[in-house]
């Protein structure tokens, strides 16, 4: 499979937390070359992760989430293939006594306008709502407007025109959002260049009571709106990337009981290790870095993390 990653890749595991951390937010099915990248046209994952040697198996990400201090993760699916990939496997970690992770699905915002156009998009969301109402599957998402990749959705090789696009884009966030709510489970935002309509769609919808920006990526005035509205602000490795001042400033303004953690793993992996392949293990890293600007102390932003994290997903306990 194209794009594979050997477990040397990856960066080395840091030291361990003071105080166990999650991570909130992260694509496994990626990271064990189950699936190939979003948007890439490989095809949909194997139920068995791993299959490919070249890719470290679930059980490296387990070893090494462990060995920094990250003892929950939540494990995303964000196309129809993921979606139910994750979903057995949530399910198949549980049986074997593993309560570590916990899942979430969605059809991505860069998915939705191929679904659309294809006329599947109603069939999707009617799976959807059926994988989330599987145990342990505790989140809908990741769900949203991209304006970034508006223009690139195809069909058989055929453009989806952008009016479409954006359409369809948030035909599907307005029915994710719907979902969440009738399910009573939090909803994760993927939210680029799309911070305007992203809030004109949950003030006109609704948001669900427990509301995600996943991978935070506004400023400190979108960061001020959010909490207003008691919207938790999740940050991922990009808030440590020497260009993200902005983010960073945003990130001292998040009251302490709406803040989570993340990685979007195999993404946006951390300063110093930017551009290489990520793992749930990195929330480690990203945590050091917020508790630095927040003027915090590392075991407390961690315990606080845990807490808000239970807030939203639910315990993990089997």
């Amino acid at each position: 499979m194209a794009g594979s990653r050997a477990a040397g890749e990856y960066p080395p595991v840091p030291d361990p937390l003071p105080h166990p951390i999650v991570d909130t937010h992260t694509h496994l099915d990626i990271c064990t070359g189950a699936r190939g990248p979003l948007r890439s046209g490989e095809p949909e994952p194997q139920l068995e992760p791993g299959e490919d040697e070249a890719f470290p198996p679930v059980s490296f990400f387990h070893e090494t989430a462990l060995a920094a201090g990250v003892t929950r993760i939540v494990q995303i699916g964000c196309e129809m293939g993921a979606a139910r990939w994750t979903a057995d496997l949530v399910a198949a970690e549980a049986a074997a006594g593993r309560d570590w992770m916990l899942g979430g699905a969605a059809i991505h915002p860069n998915e939705a306008p191929r679904s659309g156009a294809a006329g599947m998009l109603d069939e999707s969301l009617t799976e959807i709502e059926e994988l989330c109402r599987r145990d342990r599957m505790r989140v809908v998402g990741e769900t949203g407007l991209d304006w970034f990749r508006i223009d690139q959705a195809e069909v058989n090789g055929v453009r989806v025109p952008e009016d479409r696009a954006r359409r369809f884009q948030e035909e599907s966030f307005r029915a994710h959002i719907e979902i969440a709510k009738r399910l009573d489970l939090a909803l994760e935002i993927h939210d680029r260049e799309a911070h305007d309509d992203v809030l004109r769609v949950l003030r006109e919808v609704g948001a669900p009571d427990r509301t995600v920006f996943h991978c935070f990526s506004g400023d400190a005035a979108m960061a001020e709106i959010c909490a207003s509205r008691g919207y938790y602000m999740s940050f991922a490795g990009n808030v440590t990337f020497k260009n993200a001042t902005s983010l960073r400033e945003a990130a001292q303004l998040v009251p302490q009981e709406l803040l989570l953690t993340e990685t979007d793993a195999p993404f946006l992996t951390p300063h110093p290790h930017r551009g290489r392949p990520g793992g749930p293990y990195l929330t480690a890293v990203t945590a050091r870095l917020l508790a630095e600007v927040r003027e915090e102390d590392l075991a407390q932003l961690c315990e606080a993390v845990v807490t808000n994290s239970e807030n939203v997903f639910g315990r993990w306990e089997l």
